[in-house]
């Protein structure tokens, strides 16, 4: 009688993962004659994405038994900030659509102005990077900035599906303010089963150039990481991207462990103005799949940058290191090689031709 007591536990378990796991924020995996064009990209072999270089998911000795029980029982204890983190908010309404500025919105959100055009990358506004809204909360002070606050956007860049980049809360009210979207292969699956339009879609394979609008332009460039918002990966591309416009040429990175690929697209596409690129999230244990912050000073020299904006820190604790950890990193490994690191406050305007100076305001 216990075996059948248990059989029926395991299956409503079973029964309530899955009807958990129907809701519209896990998106939808692409199917049909949309997942045969997927497949014929050559970065699609043995049933799903492959980075250029092989990536394990976890090194060193690391296995999922014994990171989970870090994660749960051994973080530093300044995994968090201590206190509610200062911050400046600026009417993102009233700009100066003329300027070239951005603004920081936390760990991968941020917005820019740029030559006319308003840009988003990967905005998560909801509060929470995580099917269940409850973990993996944003850091107090770091939430400024909601949907409200966001004027209409000329092109919404989303560089992999993960929870932490692509939320489902934010695009719904983002919806109406959002002309075209620029994403990775595979993403548009979600994107269309959330209600926007096919037209409004714009998802290319690496190496692939997109021709916008009055001299900008944007090539889909590789990364090394993987996605998935459910138990099978890789069946959506990740990407880092080349940003050309009328008068700057940035590089947004996206997720990426250190690899070849930086040095290949500085001297395909290089030199550029700006290179943000993730610096948080890091271990030992899955140091393939992201940067540890002294690869980050790295990756800029190698992309020919001028300078460097570090982003996947400040808002969300989905690693073991100090909150703080990655940004007092980069900024000692930015003097000692004498590589500008931007790190403004959230919600700070940068002027992207204007120096600035920032404070250490992390130091609270």
């Amino acid at each position: 009688m216990l075996i059948v007591y248990l059989l029926i536990a395991i299956a409503f378990i079973v029964w309530a993962i899955a009807l958990f796991m129907r809701q519209p924020k896990f998106g939808k995996p692409a199917s049909g004659y949309y997942k045969s064009t997927l497949e014929k990209s050559v970065q699609f072999r043995n049933g799903s994405f492959q980075n250029q270089s092989e990536t394990p998911a976890l090194t060193n000795g690391g296995n999922y038994w014994s990171v989970s029980r870090k994660f749960f029982f051994n973080k530093s204890p300044l995994n968090k900030p201590p206190k509610l983190l200062p911050s400046q908010k600026v009417n993102l309404h009233e700009l100066n659509i003329e300027d070239d500025i951005l603004v920081w919105f936390g760990h991968s959100s941020y917005f820019m102005q740029l030559s006319g055009k308003r840009f988003l990358v990967d905005p998560v506004l909801s509060g929470s990077a995580s099917p269940i809204p409850s973990t993996t909360r944003s850091f107090p002070g770091s939430d400024i900035y909601s949907t409200d606050d966001i004027p209409e956007i000329d092109y919404l860049i989303l560089t992999h599906d993960h929870w932490d980049h692509l939320d489902y809360l934010t695009l719904q009210k983002l919806k109406p303010k959002i002309r075209t979207i620029i994403t990775s292969l595979g993403v548009g699956s979600h994107l269309k089963h959330w209600g926007f339009t096919e037209d409004n879609i714009i998802e290319k394979d690496w190496h692939q150039i997109s021709i916008l609008e009055n001299g900008f332009s944007i090539v889909h460039t590789p990364a090394r990481h993987f996605s998935g918002r459910s138990f099978k990966r890789n069946q959506t591309l990740w990407s880092s991207f080349v940003l050309q416009t009328p008068t700057l040429k940035l590089y947004l990175g996206g997720d990426s462990g250190y690899d070849e690929h930086f040095a290949t697209i500085g001297q395909q596409y290089g030199p550029f103005d700006l290179a943000v690129l993730e610096c948080g999230q890091y271990n030992e244990y899955w140091k393939h799949i992201h940067m540890m912050p002294e690869e980050v000073v790295q990756a800029g020299i190698d992309l020919q940058a001028k300078m460097i904006l570090p982003v996947h820190w400040g808002k969300f604790a989905l690693s073991l290191h100090d909150w703080n950890e990655p940004i007092n990193r980069i900024v000692t490994e930015g003097k000692k090689r004498k590589v500008p690191i931007l790190h403004p406050m959230i919600g700070e305007k940068i002027s992207l031709l204007t120096p600035q100076v920032f404070t250490r305001w992390w130091d609270i």
